[in-house]
Formats: C-alpha cells, structure tokens, sequence
C-alpha cells in the first residue's frame, strides 16, 4: 500500500514491549516506508555510528530507494519479520540509506560489493566497521536458503560469529577492501583521445546492437540515453556509409522503445527498463531521470530529420505526463513512481480482455487486435501490458487509450516519491528545453523555465549553496556534482531554447562552484563530493555511465559549453584537467565513459553560435532563432543580443563583434571560432557552419 507520512509515535512489538525505531522523523519516501518496521532503523548519522562504536556492534547498512521492487520484497520478507528484527536489533547497529539522497555512500559500498560479489544492485547490503568500513557485503538474501544462496538469517549468523571471534580477520578485509577503493590506473600515453577514438567507441557499441528488436544487448534491457545520445553526436565523426547504419539502428531503437512494452501507452513515459530482449514487458516503476533524458534523444532525433510521426508524440505525451502525474504543486517535477500496486508489481498496468471490453464496448475487439491483450496474456494471471502491435498512426485508438486511462485512474495508483532530485530536475529540464526547440512549443520553455526557478529560489541557500534534495517543504542533503553539472547543463540548455540571460548567470555561480569544492587545483582531477562535504571512508570519484550520466563526463561536457561561450580560459583549463586525469578509464574501456566521450567529441570540433542581431521580441527576430534551433547541435548557442546594449554576462564580446542589423531588419550570423557566416536575413539562408 502507499506509504503514509507518520509522525514518531511508539509501537508495540509483538513480545508487547514497545519499540519504535528512528525513520519517523525523517523526509524520505524510503525511509519512512521502513519507519514501521521492528527493526530498530537509524539514518545514516554520527549518532549510529558512535552507537555502534560504544557497544561494539558492527553497522549493518541497508541502501535502496523506495522505487525498488526488491527492496519491497526484501522488506516483507525479513525487515518485518519479528525474529529477524530481533537478531538485528540485538547484533548490530541498523542504518536505513536512500541511495537517491546518499548516492555518495551508494557508490562507495556499491564499489565494495561489486568487488566482493561481482555483480552489484538494489537493495544493496553492507556490513561495517563503526568508522564505516566494510568488510562484508551482498543485495538480495532470501528468507530461505536456495541453491548457491545462503538465507539472510544464515548470513546475520556468520556475520554475528565472525564479529565475536574472528575480528583479526574482519579489519584485514575491511583494509583490504578499502586499500582497493583508492587504486589508481595509469593512462596510455601512446593512445589518443581524438577522433579515431570516437569511431572506435561508437563501433564498441554497434557491436552490442540488438538489429532484431533495437538497443543493444540482451534482457534486462535498458534504454542507456547516455549511450543513445553518444552515439547521436558520433554520426558527426563517422564515414557516411557507418554513419547511415547508426542512425539506423538509432531510430529504429527509438521506434521500438516508443512502440512496445517499455512505454505508457496511456498514460505516456518510459518505465525503467524491460525484463525481455523485444521491449515486451517492463520493470514498472517510472523514473524522472528517464523521462528527461529521453525527451533529450527523442528531440534530437527529430532535430536530425528522424520521422516526425514516430519522435513527436513520444515526446509531447512524456510531457504530458510529467505535466499530469509528477509536477509538484510546490515547483519542480517527483522523482519516481512505484512498480507496484497493493504490493503486486505491475498490477496498476496489466489488463484482461473482460476488462477491455468492459470498458470500450464494441471498440474493445479492435483495441485488442492493436494492443496485443489476449486470454493468455503476456504478464501474469492471464493479464496483459499494452504494446502497440499493428504500429498505426498515433491517432488511431486516441480515445479508447484516453477511455483507459480513465478507468485505469481509478484503481489503487503505486506510490510516488514526491522528493525532488535536483540533478534529475536538471535532466527534466534540459529535456523539456530541447523538446521545446524541437516542437517550437513555447509551453515546454515555459514549464522548463518555471522548474529551474523553483530550484534556483528553493535549493540554494542563502550562501548560494545548492541542495540535492527538496522534500516536505524543505531543501536538504548538500548537492554532489551531478547535481551541479546537472543543472549547469540545464541552464545552457534553457538559454539555447530561448530562457532569459539570468541562467547563465546561475550557470557561471555552478560552474564556479564546481572549481572551488569539487576540482582538486594541484591535480586538475575532480571528485563527486565537495571538499567541504562529509568525511567517509573514501572520497569518491566520478562513477562512470549508468542510468544517468557520469557526472564527470557531465560537468566537463557543461563546462567546456560554457567556457567557449563565455571565453573563460579558467573554465577550459578546468576541462583540460578532467580530460587528463579522467583518460586513465577511457583508455580502458571508453564505451563505460559515453558522456565523457561526448566531451571529448565537443572538444575536438568547439562550439557554434548563432548571433541574432535584432530585438528578441521582434517575430523576425524570433523566427531566425527558431531556425537556428533546428540548425545547430544541441551544445551549440543561440543568442539574440538587442542592439545597442552591453553583452550579456555570460558571453564573450568577441561572439559579437562585428555583428550589426542590415538594413535595421534582425540579422543572423552563425559563427564557428573566428568564422562566421555571411548575414541571413531569412530562416532558409541560416545553414549550419561547414
């Protein structure tokens, strides 16, 4: 069932003595689901750990977020569970992470477990040290023992015998393990990060392309916009003949995640990824991070001549849906909803043919022929999840799927996490941005422009400190770097479509901010976490590509944007230096690093900016802009500097000068280092720079 916000009341156990653990307090969706349990929670906090430290018992830390399918189960299956809880409660000091506001500690024990396990995932488990060093780990343990796996229970045994007589061997793990968090590689002098090495990283890719059912690899199978949108910037440095097969296989990648089961295809969005290799039937739960990301890949699709009947309505219903489910009275856009329903995953989605019929009538044949629901079903209990089989036009079946939705609006909803993330903000954002451009829809700027308000009023402090999170009227959790690369890139992005020259001024205070608490100035190396930010066990770097971008590929991609706009040779400086400290894991293996491969890219061919000499709010004026948004590449810059007036902070006086009105009608240049083009004075003259 949806979670409740609860207040710290006392609960009695079933032994009857009360017990109440220390999540009540707390703004976490996640957190608060495990508020209730007899486990004897803490959140992460100097308290727990100097618990742990005084009654010499090893922390367990349980890390998930309250999206997580597996995370739900392990919880019913053992954190609810009286005589489990016990054991914990008696045996270790038990701390509850959601890894959403703490991806910090998430990446730090994830490293861990990883290395002890060889796979990693959620919910993600640690046994440590009370100074926080691990030396035991694993995800999911069953409440029964099963072939090749040990019962949780069996675990907290070994752990517990362990601790009380084996300690010896617990700090040399915990030595060890940590010793291994500060490996460093050496980079490959002889190899060059240039354009070959674009090629052979696109091609990496292209070797994993799934040419049957789209994306690449097999289940589970993910829709990886970092590597979707990579390879969209690698067309520019491919021979024709590859690049044709890339775009391809991009846009028949795009056709079928839209088509089948990974889409809403009532209510809109991308669930988190497919359980199948066809895109059949997916894990439920939605994340803003996708939604954001993939209205960037589907508008740059559009903007790369992909077909308007198959990009745009993916995109307007992706934010129709941000606009209907996840914008939050308060500002700014929820962080995700939930894969179940009363508890069964899927069970808000799936259909039956009675119950088609039930609510279409003598339409419900003709919908079922076209969504592939049969008696058999294709989930389980003989119900089905909607995919678009016949592929007609979208318009075809509108309004049974509005009939649908309808219905569907009145079953139980999964939970949503109604905190705000603000790097995952900045991808909503940025995509809402991009799509406006591609659509020429001047709502989307609006409700881009009206989020990152919300975060500039909302998540920075009056020091001009940014949060991560914003969650019962407050903000919290000081922001790591994806954060602030986030919405850097957001800021560029906003002002590329069109926002107001104010956000490159919060552009410039992030990008400040990045090379005063996240860039070591003796190394050039950068670090996810500020220098100011907590003390642990290690001082993580940037991790590489997952579901959201690596946030140093992010930052160095941002600053390199804004350091060619605004001619700030400390910004490319900065770039320099994460390129070279960061080449180490590039060399190795570059398809784990596709955002910083995009940076590469960026650095090698710079930026263009179109100059539009002319009044902003002159229809001309906008009309050559609009063009330029089609034109140029989305890292590219559009300005529309009004005559007469001094250069917006932000951008270098040299992208202007030179640049006059012909004839008192607006103008535009579209310049690429120190060329630019003859003036336009029409959109078909404005062509992009050869």
């Amino acid at each position: 069932m949806p979670y409740r916000l609860r207040t710290g009341e006392t609960r009695v156990a079933e032994n009857g003595q009360r017990s109440s653990n220390r999540l009540a307090d707390q703004t976490s969706a996640y957190l608060l689901q495990h508020a209730e349990n007899p486990v004897n929670w803490y959140p992460w906090c100097d308290e727990a750990l100097n618990e742990s430290q005084q009654t010499d018992r090893p922390l367990f830390v349980s890390i998930g977020y309250s999206a997580c399918h597996w995370c739900h189960v392990m919880e019913r299956e053992s954190f609810e569970d009286p005589a489990t809880a016990a054991w914990l409660n008696e045996h270790f000091v038990c701390i509850k992470v959601d890894r959403e506001e703490r991806p910090d500690l998430d990446q730090i024990y994830m490293e861990i477990v990883t290395q002890l396990t060889g796979h990693g995932g959620w919910p993600l488990h640690v046994f440590c040290q009370p100074d926080g060093r691990p030396f035991y780990g694993g995800t999911y343990w069953p409440p029964s023992p099963r072939p090749g796996q040990p019962s949780f229970r069996q675990v907290l045994t070994q752990i517990t015998d362990a601790w009380k007589t084996r300690r010896d061997e617990i700090d040399a793990a915990s030595e060890q393990l940590v010793a291994a968090l500060d490996l460093s590689l050496d980079a490959d002098e002889e190899r060059r990060l240039d354009q070959q090495a674009i090629v052979e990283t696109a091609r990496a890719f292209m070797s994993q392309a799934d040419l049957t059912h789209g994306g690449f690899g097999s289940a589970p199978k993910f829709p990886t916009p970092s590597q979707l949108e990579f390879l969209l910037s690698a067309l520019d440095f491919l021979e024709t003949e590859e690049a044709d097969k890339v775009a391809t296989h991009l846009d028949f990648t795009g056709r079928e995640m839209a088509r089948r089961g990974l889409y809403d295809h009532l209510a809109g969005g991308f669930h988190r990824y497919c359980v199948d290799t066809a895109w059949t039937l997916p894990h439920f739960e939605k994340m803003l991070y996708d939604q954001g990301l993939l209205l960037r890949f589907y508008s740059e699709l559009l903007r790369r001549g992909a077909a308007k009947d198959e990009c745009e309505w993916p995109l307007r219903e992706t934010a129709e849906l941000l606009r209907r489910e996840m914008k939050s009275p308060e500002g700014g856009f929820y962080a995700s909803q939930d894969a179940e329903a009363e508890g069964i995953e899927g069970a808000y989605q799936v259909w039956t043919p009675e119950q088609i019929e039930s609510a279409l009538g003598p339409q419900a044949a003709g919908f079922c022929e076209a969504y592939s629901v049969h008696a058999d079903g294709n989930f389980e209990g003989g119900t089905t999840h909607l995919v678009d089989a016949t592929r007609g036009p979208r318009e075809d079946w509108e309004a049974e799927r509005h009939q649908l939705l309808e219905v569907r609006q009145r079953r139980t909803a999964p939970a949503t996490d109604r905190k705000r993330i603000c790097s995952w903000n900045a991808y909503a954002i940025s995509g809402l941005a991009r799509a406006a451009s591609a659509l020429s829809d001047d709502r989307l700027l609006a409700e881009a422009s009206a989020a990152f308000l919300f975060i500039e009023e909302e998540m920075i402090d009056d020091d001009g400190r940014l949060h991560r999170i914003f969650e019962m009227g407050r903000r919290s959790v000081p922001a790591f770097l994806d954060d602030h690369a986030a919405l850097l890139e957001a800021s560029l992005d906003l002002h590329r479509a069109g926002a107001d020259d104010h956000v490159l001024w919060v552009a410039l205070h992030l990008a400040q901010q990045i090379g005063d608490r996240f860039i070591d100035p003796d190394t050039g190396a950068i670090f996810y976490t500020a220098h100011d930010g907590d003390r642990l066990i290690h001082r993580p770097r940037s991790d590489r590509d997952g579901a959201t971008p690596a946030a140093a590929g992010l930052t160095a991609l941002a600053l390199d944007r804004l350091a060619q706009l605004s001619g700030l040779k400390v910004l490319s400086r900065q770039v320099d230096g994460i390129l070279r400290t960061e080449k180490p894991g590039l060399d190795r293996a570059p398809q784990a690093f596709p955002t910083m491969m995009r940076a590469v890219g960026l650095r090698l061919r710079g930026i263009s900016v179109a100059v539009i000499v002319g009044e902003p709010e002159d229809p001309r004026a906008q009309a050559l802009a609009t063009r330029a948004r089609e034109v140029l590449l989305p890292e590219d810059a559009v300005v529309i500097p009004p005559p007469g007036r001094p250069t917006p902070t932000g951008i270098a006086s040299s992208w202007l000068e030179g640049r006059s009105a012909l004839d008192g009608r607006p103008t535009a240049y579209v310049c690429h280092g120190s060329q630019c083009s003859l003036p336009a004075l029409t959109p078909a003259e404005i062509q992009f720079p050869s």
